[in-house]
């Protein structure tokens, strides 16, 4: 690449913001406005991939000379699809039905090249053991953590990683939306030096 191409998150997150941050790169970001509804009987991968590329390609729309980088992340227990809470009691839900339990966090990656159209996608999966917990355990850490915005209602950057007895990950940052050892060589493929 000859000239620096402008790089875009498309995200509001403040997590995935602080994620791209400890890469070392100029970035700026704008969030896409997009339908995140899963089709019916979508997979939980073929959500995340579709809702990541949706997003880089609607930031794309209006700025189509940068390399822009999407996320989105779901959880998955038993197939079914757990996402962002949104209020206090859907989370206690959650926690209380993943206690004890094993959860499969999938991150859908994208990064588009507005200039060439070169597209990168992944889909990195974290597997994580829930600890039992119990009802007391799970209103301390929601008063605590407040993770009404996280897909499966905890935050392992945080707090949230008390609540767990094990993780299996090829990528710990895939966990908090934006798995950095994927998405760094995503960026090298397209001219961007990191480190």
């Amino acid at each position: 690449m000859t000239d620096a191409i402008p790089l875009i998150l498309a995200s509001a997150s403040p997590y995935r913001r602080a994620l791209l941050q400890r890469l070392g790169v100029a970035f700026e970001c704008l969030s896409p406005d997009i339908d995140e509804t899963p089709a019916p009987g979508e997979a939980a991968e073929t959500l995340v991939r579709r809702l990541a590329r949706a997003k880089a390609e609607a930031v794309a729309a209006h700025r189509p000379a940068c390399l822009i980088i999407a996320s989105d992340q779901v959880a998955v227990q038993d197939g079914e699809i757990l996402t962002k809470p949104g209020n206090r009691a859907r989370a206690q839900r959650q926690l209380a039905a993943m206690a004890g339990r094993e959860v499969r966090f999938l991150t859908g990656l994208c990064v588009l090249n507005g200039r060439s159209g070169n597209l990168h996608e992944d889909c990195v999966v974290v597997t994580v053991t829930f600890r039992a917990l119990t009802t007391e355990e799970i209103d301390r850490y929601l008063e605590a953590d407040s993770p009404y915005d996280c897909a499966g209602s905890f935050k392992s950057e945080s707090l949230g990683i008390a609540l767990l007895s094990g993780m299996a990950a090829p990528d710990p940052t895939a966990l908090v939306g934006l798995p950095l050892i994927r998405l760094a060589g995503m960026l090298r493929s397209e001219g961007l030096p990191v480190p």
